[in-house]
C-alpha cells in the first residue's frame, strides 16, 4: 500500500474542509503533505486522523497544516435540534461548557436556552 493511500483519510477531510494551497508529496519514503485550514478545529480533526491511522508520532509522515483563521476555534451553524449544550459536547467533550459558547455570541443571543436553526455561532478555543 502506498503512503498515500494509507493517509488517504486525511487527505479526504483536507477536501472536504477545503484546506487551501493543499500539497501532497510522496518521497524518500516519507509522505508530505500540507496546505492552510479555515479553523483550529478542522486541523485538530486532521491531526486526530493522521494519528488514529500512523500512531501519535507518525514516521512516515511530515504535514504542515496551517490555520487561517485564528480569531476563533469554528463557526458552527445551529442545525435542527441542537442545543448549546449539545454543541459544547461536540467541541469540548462537556456539554456544560454551554455558557463558554454562550458568552462568546450575546451579540446574538439573549437566552441560552433560545438558539435557533441557522443561526452562525462563533465557538471559542477550549481552554
Amino acid at each position: 500500500m502506498s503512503l498515500k493511500a494509507k493517509y488517504q483519510p486525511v487527505l479526504d477531510l483536507g477536501e472536504e474542509f477545503g484546506v487551501k494551497d493543499g500539497y501532497v508529496e510522496e518521497r524518500e519514503g516519507k509522505l508530505r503533505i500540507g496546505g492552510t485550514a479555515q479553523t483550529q478545529y478542522q486541523k485538530d480533526l486532521m491531526w486526530d486522523k493522521i494519528k488514529e491511522i500512523g500512531g501519535e508520532s507518525p514516521i512516515d509522515l511530515v504535514a504542515d497544516i496551517k490555520v487561517e483563521t485564528t480569531d476563533y476555534y469554528h463557526k458552527h451553524t445551529v442545525g435542527k435540534g441542537d442545543t448549546l449544550g449539545k454543541i459544547a459536547k461536540k467541541y469540548y467533550g462537556k456539554a456544560g461548557a454551554y455558557m463558554k459558547i454562550f458568552n462568546a455570541n450575546t451579540n446574538i443571543l439573549k437566552d441560552p436556552n433560545l438558539i435557533y436553526p441557522d443561526q452562525e455561532l462563533v465557538i471559542p478555543f477550549p481552554d
